[in-house]
């Protein structure tokens, strides 16, 4: 059972979403066209993710949350179902959906706010920094964007991939980089992820941004919310297609 504690967590979410398709079949034979894999379709299920897929571990995790995101790609995955492994993805641009909870709750009544930036063009620098200047409390960010150095004091969490990216300094003083399975980066200090088998890397990162603001909001302890988040994404990476782990399966 949920303590009080968890059930009072209010969280704004802002950024960029996308529909994910999962196209499953078998893969029995090589076309004699071209040395590639025929797939035998047999069903597709369909999910939301990004900022939504975000959305969806934070309310897996029993927080109260409330998004604001556009819908603006569909993202097409094709799948052999014995193996797990992804055969291809197919990126598709949409015309942007807009999203919003109707009963959003004013700034103030927020215990974080939560930013999945993934440059699509939903947000920019001046947005997020218009959010930072109206918001007393702690705010998470995940980002694709390459001038991290001008967003203001929150707690930034980026890839590998965009840390060699980054073309504005000063850096974030709370920069997190994550290192696939191997390792993250905070503070000078690095952390090691359980080993686990990964089926499937898609999703980890939001999983990884959502379990840190909400253990971070539960503990206020950056160290403890990295541990968390890194046993989080270690669950998601063992599942195939977006997974959002409960607080039990993570504790355990």
């Amino acid at each position: 059972m949920m303590s009080q504690q968890q059930k009072s967590l209010k969280i704004l979410l802002v950024g960029d979403s996308c529909y994910d398709y999962y196209h499953y079949g078998e893969v029995n034979r090589i076309s004699p066209e071209a040395p590639i894999p025929i797939l035998d379709f047999t069903h597709v299920t369909k999910k939301r993710g990004m900022a939504s897929n975000v959305y969806e571990n934070l309310k897996v995790l029993g927080a109260d949350v409330h998004i604001v995101t556009s819908f603006s790609e569909n993202k097409r995955r094709y799948i052999d179902i014995k193996t797990g492994q992804q055969l291809l993805r197919v990126d598709e641009k949409i015309n942007e959906e807009r999203y919003q909870d109707v009963e959003a709750p004013l700034f103030s009544d927020y215990d974080a706010i939560v930013i999945s930036d993934y440059d699509k063009g939903f947000m920019t620098i001046g947005d997020i920094n218009d959010i930072r200047r109206s918001f007393d409390g702690p705010i998470f960010i995940d980002t694709k964007k390459k001038d991290v150095g001008n967003i203001g004091d929150c707690v930034v969490k980026i890839n590998q991939h965009e840390y060699k990216n980054i073309t504005s300094h000063p850096l974030p003083e709370n920069l997190i980089v994550t290192y696939g399975g191997d390792k993250v980066s905070w503070n000078n200090r690095w952390y090691y992820p359980p080993k686990v088998n990964a089926y499937d890397v898609c999703g980890a990162g939001d999983t990884f941004l959502a379990a840190l603001a909400f253990e971070h909001l539960r503990k206020d302890d950056m160290e403890q919310a990295i541990m968390f988040a890194m046993k989080a994404a270690a669950i998601t990476v063992k599942h195939t297609g977006v997974y959002a782990p409960t607080l039990q399966e993570i504790e355990q």
